[in-house]
């Protein structure tokens, strides 16, 4: 089975994605965290796990390492200083290190508005970051997809979505259906060097991909 890294695991999202990892039967997921309180959580779970900190140095993180999902964030309401450190300079370093070790697809969860964060004046250095990471991924080696979903939401998981590289609408999606957005595009044909942005509506996963 292939190991996939989940940075940011200990989030919500993050919590979803390693466990569609783990009951996908293809994956052997592997948590990156930043605390040792974390590590109860994971080990309660089956889940392997590593201790890094994207403000740190994280090359020991990627060994033995074939794919990686980043979920992590330091979120919409973070200072400017710990959004660049963590959701753009720590991104591109990871991105970098997976160039240098040779991961074979990098799935990078972004946000509607990446792609103009001057149209979001309140939330534009989340954007920001964000846009640049995305643009530093687009410009590396690495197979990549960029997942760019709408506001997201702790409702039930629907399994239906609207996928465009730009959407004409905005929307909200749900949490695990964006986690499972992330693991289908780990392997999808469809879902090569693409960026994309997804709200929920009115077609399968599965479907929804296929059309991009």
């Amino acid at each position: 089975m292939e190991k996939v890294l989940v940075v940011g695991a200990n989030g919500h999202t993050g919590t979803k994605i390693v466990l569609l990892l783990k009951n996908h039967g293809q994956y052997d997921p592997v948590a990156m965290i930043r605390d040792e309180s974390q590590v109860p959580k994971f080990e309660s779970m089956g889940i392997a796990y590593r201790l890094a900190d994207l403000e740190g140095d994280v090359s020991h993180v990627l060994e033995g390492i074939d794919k990686i999902i980043f979920a992590a964030g330091s979120g919409s309401q973070t200072g400017p200083d710990k959004t660049i450190s963590v959701d753009q300079e720590g991104a591109k370093k990871l991105i970098d290190e997976a160039e240098k070790q040779g991961i074979k697809k990098f799935v990078m969860l972004s946000s509607m508005g990446a792609d103009d964060p001057d149209s979001h004046e309140k939330i534009r250095h989340y954007l920001e970051a964000k846009h640049n990471a995305d643009e530093h991924l687009k410009a590396s080696g690495l197979n990549y997809a960029i997942v760019r979903p709408g506001g997201l939401t702790h409702d039930d998981h629907l399994g239906k979505i609207d996928a465009r590289e730009k959407l004409d609408h905005q929307g909200k999606i749900t949490r695990e259906d964006v986690a499972q957005v992330l693991v289908a595009s780990l392997d999808h044909a469809q879902v090569r060097n693409k960026t994309f942005e997804i709200i929920n509506g009115n077609t399968s996963i599965a479907e929804a991909l296929a059309s991009l």
